[in-house]
């Protein structure tokens, strides 16, 4: 059986320091062509975490992560609540009775995106979250094929993560609110996109440490 993982109060920690630190520049962007309301749901989801950490300490990484994903649907509420806790809720059932290392540990971030584009009916290149979590997901999952270094594989992670934000700017939204825009949706940055980025590479930053 899968011994507890005591790291996700770090995590949980770090991503709600980010979080804050650029609440004001994602409200910007979510008002450009959203509701504006994304960094509340999400700010919303963390405190929920930030509660349950001694518990998730406790827990095998399949439950903490399962833990998480309820969580997450029951508390942010809107698309990113259903997209943040099918993400989790995907990647506990397949890394259910695994022990945590990298292998299924990509293997189980991969099926949680799979999960999130179908939830979400969405691919990559339509101005969503899954314009970083893509990337992410194919970075981690080639590195771990090719038996990189586990620092540069966290480095990798951190580019894809970047440069999938970025990719954004460019794009015409074709899901949401922001699609009503059309041509108007390009040259703003998805805030969904953004702050997947900005959580991404805070747990990268953790496992640096």
């Amino acid at each position: 059986m899968p011994q507890p993982f005591n790291q996700f109060s770090q995590f949980i920690d770090a991503v709600q320091a980010t979080i804050n630190e650029h609440q004001d520049e994602v409200t910007e962007l979510d008002r450009a062509i959203g509701d504006g309301d994304h960094v509340i749901n999400l700010q919303r989801g963390l405190d929920a975490l930030n509660a349950i950490t001694d518990e998730l300490d406790t827990l095998a990484w399949p439950e903490a992560l399962m833990k998480i994903g309820m969580t997450l649907m029951s508390t942010m509420g809107g698309a990113s609540g259903s997209l943040f806790g099918t993400l989790f809720i995907s990647m506990a059932k397949i890394a259910k009775g695994k022990e945590l290392n990298s292998l299924n540990l990509a293997d189980a971030f991969s099926h949680g995106v799979e999960s999130v584009k179908l939830r979400g009916k969405a691919d990559l290149g339509e101005k969503t979250m899954l314009d970083t979590l893509i990337p992410v997901a194919n970075s981690f999952s080639t590195d771990i094929d090719n038996k990189v270094e586990f620092e540069l594989l966290l480095e990798n992670i951190t580019q894809a993560a970047i440069e999938g934000m970025q990719s954004t700017k460019e794009l015409m939204a074709t899901k949401g609110r922001a699609s009503f825009l059309g041509e108007r949706s390009i040259g703003h940055i998805d805030a969904g996109a953004r702050t997947s980025q900005l959580m991404i590479c805070a747990i990268v930053d953790v496992l640096n440490q």
